[in-house]
């Protein structure tokens, strides 16, 4: 049992608290009170109501002593005073006094080091029962001698009724507080804001206090102890290419990279997209949606409990949450050492860049602030043809830092550990996005297998002439022709003004982090400058 038990220290009054309950429990009461469905397996399914996905433009930081100039501020991060937070924070405690409510108390960062204990108070059972697959599970000992590090206060039914005076822009919030240690999720009962916002108080503290890089990225290790490291953003195949049947599964979206070069899960479970799921495709996630698995904003099969795993029609952001216990092979606990390849996956939907490449250092960390990969018809709406699309760092709706921190800590850690970057296109060759066809999983697999052997450290490279990434003349099970893509390209001159039109995309977007960056980052963008016209080479 609980040694402290007193939520009265919150402000919370004349609660029912139910503290770290079993997920068996939290589904009964999400069944029987909040609207929860079993499937036809027994796992929960529930509606997260008017939020299916986040809301970043409602995510704020509280601005003060700690932060005021550590943060890049602007429009992923928000401020807002310390006075309007403590009164946002009071309203939350009020709406939750009186009501029935879940305790979970859990920890983030698998390694012992850099544990940090995560109390989080939940308006909703089955809210609770995702802390309870995604945080780390405590055991009894832990669980009676626990004292929380950060406070997490989750109240989705509450709406804030004047957003402007409370400096906010509308009803639903998230908002970090650094030097309370307080996060709060209100109005939204999407349960991707409580472990985004975790995850962002640990991209600022683990650097800044710690001389950890956070990364959004997965990771495994193999046989021999060598970690592989994959950033990507969704769709770019991150989750399925680091589950390997060959390889352990260390995490598969949030990692730290730690001054003796472990490599340590953030999590203890996976929050994976489910639409157009089959065990086909991606057969560990299919397999671990079982009971204490939570299912997220998924239609049923017309009078049945089946889950329609094709029907977007609540939202194309369908989840699932589980324990990363649901996977067969992994690495327990969730830490490895010795990083020697790291991958940056991009769906290029322009069919321009190779399937494969190695990067220089400067290269590496110019792709790592650029974050590229492209949206393709479909996916957003009013998105018809392929749009380039930019996420620094992979991640920055989760960076509370400027960029470069970021990357010039990857630059030192990959130095130090002697690892090789590889910038690997999941997307399209033969032509962009209609014209060209998707390069196909089997031979993405192949350049990683290759790569994860040591099966291209002596063959030949050849540079890209407008990217300047370095591209094998060969790989094995991998058709040659395909290795360059102007190669793959009826038109050449097509393919070298498509090319330059995406290196101008490039070099725009970082104009942004220029001022901050180093001369080798610079060096490492692309090697026609923005002010070249495709006149002058096609």
């Amino acid at each position: 049992m609980k040694k402290d038990l007193n939520l009265e220290k919150y402000g919370l009054n004349d609660v029912t608290a139910h503290w770290n309950l079993p997920t068996e429990e939290l589904q009964k009461i999400a069944v029987e009170k909040e609207g929860g469905v079993e499937t036809e397996n027994g796992t929960l399914a529930i509606n997260t109501g008017k939020f299916t996905g986040r809301s970043p433009q409602d995510r704020f930081l509280v601005e003060d002593d700690y932060t005021k100039d550590r943060v890049w501020w602007g429009k992923v991060n928000k401020p807002v005073s310390p006075e309007n937070f403590d009164k946002l924070e009071t309203e939350i405690v009020k709406y939750l006094s009186g009501k029935e409510i879940y305790v979970r108390d859990a920890a983030v960062c698998a390694d012992p080091k850099y544990k940090m204990n995560v109390r989080t108070v939940t308006e909703y059972a089955w809210s609770n029962m995702f802390v309870f697959n995604m945080f780390l599970r405590l055991n009894a000992e832990e669980l009676e001698n626990f004292d929380e590090e950060w406070l997490v206060l989750c109240a989705p039914g509450y709406e804030c009724p004047d957003p402007k005076a409370f400096g906010i822009r509308q009803a639903n919030f998230s908002i970090l507080n650094f030097t309370k240690k307080v996060a709060l999720v209100g109005g939204s009962a999407y349960t991707g804001e409580i472990k985004k916002g975790i995850f962002s108080a640990l991209n600022m503290i683990l650097p800044t206090d710690k001389n950890v890089l956070p990364m959004h990225c997965s990771a495994n290790v193999g046989e021999e102890g060598d970690t592989a490291i994959y950033f990507g953003l969704s769709g770019t195949g991150k989750t399925t290419l680091s589950a390997d049947p060959e390889r352990k599964l260390i995490g598969d979206d949030e990692h730290g990279w730690a001054e003796d070069n472990s490599i340590f899960n953030f999590e203890g479970g996976c929050y994976a997209k489910v639409i157009d799921l089959s065990e086909e495709k991606e057969p560990d996630i299919f397999r671990a949606i079982k009971p204490g698995a939570l299912l997220e904003n998924v239609v049923f099969k017309k009078d049945t409990k089946e889950v329609d795993f094709l029907d977007g029609s609540i939202t194309q952001n369908t989840r699932v949450s589980y324990p990363i216990y649901n996977i067969d092979n992994i690495q327990v606990p969730s830490v490895a050492h010795n990083p020697k390849n790291i991958f940056f996956l991009t769906a290029d939907a322009f069919g321009v860049l190779p399937p494969v490449s190695k990067l220089t250092p400067g290269q590496a960390a110019y792709h790592f602030i650029s974050g590229y990969t492209a949206k393709v018809a479909g996916t957003e709406a009013g998105v018809t043809e392929p749009v380039p699309s930019f996420s620094a760092c992979f991640g920055a709706p989760f960076m509370p830092l400027h960029p470069t921190v970021y990357a010039e800590m990857l630059s030192k850690k990959m130095e130090d550990a002697g690892v090789n970057v590889w910038l690997i296109n999941t997307g399209w060759s033969g032509g962009p996005y209609g014209v060209g066809s998707r390069i196909k999983l089997k031979y993405t697999r192949a350049m990683i297998s290759a790569i994860l052997k040591g099966e291209l450290d002596n063959v030949e490279f050849h540079q890209h002439p407008i990217f300047g990434l370095f591209m094998p003349k060969y790989c094995p099970n991998v058709p040659i022709e395909i290795l360059d893509p102007m190669n793959t390209w009826l038109q050449k001159g097509a393919y070298i003004g498509k090319a330059i039109n995406l290196a101008h995309s490039f070099h725009l977007n970082f104009e942004k982090f220029a001022n901050q960056a180093s001369e080798q980052i610079m060096e490492g963008g692309p090697l026609i400058d923005e002010h070249h016209k495709l006149g002058d080479h096609v």
